[in-house]
């Protein structure tokens, strides 16, 4: 499926975030599209469940075609708030539940169909074969054209995969969070020829001043003027130089930071300066 090379993430831009007006939400997606970003993550709870509306509702009023962007949705998680009735957290991927939460989506974001549905996480209770064939419904119908899963283990991923065909994992990969580096998510998905996504790519880099953190602040100031490039942008280098092809999704509500970013797409880090980076996200040189 097409996808562009930075996917907007759009769950900060409700009221679980910067609490964006309609206006202010056009101008987020016409600064995304002007910088060749044509892709939008949401999920259901996003917003308390209001996130998707309030994107549909503003992408009606941009002049663009729906065929010329990607919307892709998660779901699976029902979450307790003033939306829902929902005594506690928990997953469901019955195909009732999955069929109601596509229609739902539908009906928020306003248009016919979604380009990718990702199941938000994994649960113990999940069923592939009703998974399957409740996907199956989907794809048939024209509601869904690919499925994909989030926050899955390669065991889980196979799981799924060996019922339905999936196109991609979503995880958290950061110069913070590398565990992915090692765990097997990322080979899986390069055997099977699969572009991961990754989410939280600035990791926690902005919001905490911990030791991890300083190492990593006092190696990017280092190659900041080397590669003219801002802390931001060389923090999205870091994950675009592994093999695996990732796609960042950039969680950012300002739309400066989205034009920062997509030029940072220039950027490609020397192998060194790469593990230089990895080395004080550990604390240690490899071994």
């Amino acid at each position: 499926m097409q996808i562009s090379p930075l996917i907007v993430g759009t769950m900060r831009w409700g009221i679980w975030g910067a609490n964006h007006s309609e206006k202010q939400v056009q101008h987020l997606i016409e600064t995304a599209l002007s910088q060749g970003l044509t892709t939008f993550d949401h999920a259901d709870i996003y917003g308390d469940y209001t996130g998707e509306r309030l994107f549909g509702n503003t992408l009606q009023h941009c002049s663009v075609a729906r065929d010329s962007v990607q919307l892709i949705t998660k779901c699976g998680i029902e979450m307790p708030c003033a939306n829902r009735d929902f005594k506690i957290k928990s997953y469901n991927y019955s195909a009732e539940h999955l069929l109601k939460s596509v229609e739902s989506s539908l009906r928020n974001l306003r248009t016919d169909y979604i380009d990718l549905l990702l199941l938000h996480r994994p649960s113990p209770l999940m069923n592939p074969q009703e998974i399957a064939s409740t996907f199956d419904k989907l794809k048939k119908e024209g509601k869904v054209k690919h499925f994909g899963v989030s926050n899955f283990s390669p065991s889980q991923f196979e799981l799924l995969d060996s019922e339905f065909p999936l196109v991609t994992n979503q995880i958290e990969v950061s110069v913070n969070e590398t565990k992915a580096f090692y765990n097997g998510t990322l080979d899986q998905l390069m055997l099977k020829k699969l572009r991961p996504m990754a989410w939280s790519v600035m990791g926690n880099y902005f919001s905490e001043n911990s030791e991890q953190n300083l190492r990593i602040k006092k190696v990017l100031n280092e190659l900041a003027p080397k590669y003219n490039a801002t802390e931001n942008q060389l923090l999205l280098a870091f994950i675009l130089k592994h093999p695996a092809r990732i796609l960042p999704v950039i969680g950012t509500s300002n739309a400066e930071t989205l034009v920062t970013l997509a030029n940072g797409l220039r950027a490609e880090l020397s192998r060194e300066d790469w593990f230089k980076l990895l080395e004080a996200s550990r604390g240690t040189a490899v071994e």
